[in-house]
């Protein structure tokens, strides 16, 4: 295969690409001695024509610079092909990323790919959607429509969506058939967690694992205004052990729902519906892992 390297860049990722990364790659890539390209996506779905064009040229490690959901573009021009998926983070929450261990600076990131090695990693599918970090329906679905539309990204601005629509957004009854097991419970959010957190450090399923061959279905019930001291436990991994959370493993997973209601794939809004069905898909994504890291 190619041993060069194919930077497929989202340039209105997070606060954009600086022409200080484009000068790293030439610099790092020359002192490797590593034949390189950057491509720049132009609209959506461009991020997966660009990977499929570069596995058709043999590119060993393909580079997505940008966020989670620029992150999923690449990896669908992925999914068992050989080539190799690298991060330079640039998004607002950056949860795959953060989850295992790749440096949020990108200079960082960028040395870092050289000493990384292809892991096969799992990813999973919601109605048909590839999902390789968190995937949600209910609030979280519902914040993550809202937050689309928005020209101010970010951690901030993501915050004020949920303060300002926490009150209004009702639980719902689902339905859960997994395993041959049938369970009806009440769900604020149920997040499908193929790794730990949802971004910034947002920790929704602390022990899921990207390389397990499984994913974590959540279970999160409303939580009283009054018990936002809870708040920190997202952040700080703990939330597993409030009353109002609830987890289980699984490898295949429907759900039921009375009404539609609205879910995100990786942080991107994805409409609304009331059936899902959740598959995992084991060993599906060669990925540039850094040394050490635990997935």
């Amino acid at each position: 295969m190619n041993t060069s390297l194919y930077f497929i860049v989202n340039p209105f990722s997070g606060a954009g690409v600086v022409p200080r990364l484009e000068r790293g790659i030439k610099h790092m890539c020359g002192e490797q001695k590593v034949d390189y390209e950057i491509a720049f996506t132009q609209a959506p779905q461009h991020a997966t024509e660009l990977a499929r064009q570069a596995v058709a040229q043999g590119y060993s490690r393909i580079i997505a610079v940008g966020g989670d959901g620029t992150i999923n573009e690449v990896a669908r021009g992925l999914i068992h092909a050989p080539a190799a998926l690298g991060i330079i983070p640039k998004g607002s929450g950056n949860g795959l990323a953060r989850h295992v261990g790749i440096p949020l600076k990108p200079e960082l990131a960028l040395k870092n790919l050289f000493r990384s090695e292809p892991l096969p990693i799992d990813t999973f599918e919601i109605n048909g959607r590839l999902s390789l970090n968190v995937s949600g329906i209910g609030f979280d679905g519902f914040v993550a429509a809202q937050f689309a539309s928005r020209k101010k990204r970010g951690l901030s601005g993501y915050t004020q969506l949920v303060l300002k629509g926490y009150q209004a957004f009702d639980e719902f009854e689902v339905a859960i058939t997994s395993d041959g097991e049938q369970r009806q419970c009440k769900a604020f959010v149920i997040a499908i967690a193929n790794s730990s957190q949802y971004g910034n450090n947002a920790r929704i399923a602390p022990s899921a694992s990207v390389c397990d061959g499984k994913f974590n279905i959540v279970i999160l019930r409303k939580i009283p205004l009054y018990r936002l001291d809870l708040v920190p436990a997202f952040f700080g991994g703990k939330i597993r052990h409030s009353k109002w959370w609830d987890s289980f493993e699984a490898r295949e997973v429907r759900l039921t729902l009375p009404s539609p209601v609205a879910y995100h794939v990786d942080g991107e809004a994805a409409g609304t519906a009331h059936e899902f069905t959740i598959s995992i898909n084991a060993s599906s994504l060669n990925m540039l892992i850094p040394p050490g890291t635990q997935c």
